[in-house]
């Protein structure tokens, strides 16, 4: 994963994995309350890794294989 946003170094790929799965946490509490009237999502996976994948684009994020 290589960074734009806030410089972010390779030896931050934990901090910035770490920060985002929080963002993720919290906004999907918000979703389970607000969206699903508080039922348990059994879908959280595929939610979480779509919000990540949206918030890591929208910080500047992409993944790229390497060779």
């Amino acid at each position: 994963m290589s960074g734009a946003a806030g410089g972010a170094e390779p030896d931050d790929t934990v901090g910035v994995i770490l920060d985002h799965l929080r963002q993720a946490a919290e906004a999907h509490g918000v979703h389970e309350k607000e969206d699903l009237g508080g039922v348990f999502d059994e879908q959280w996976p595929e939610w979480y890794a779509q919000h990540m994948a949206d918030t890591l684009r929208a910080a500047g994020y992409r993944l790229v294989r390497s060779a």
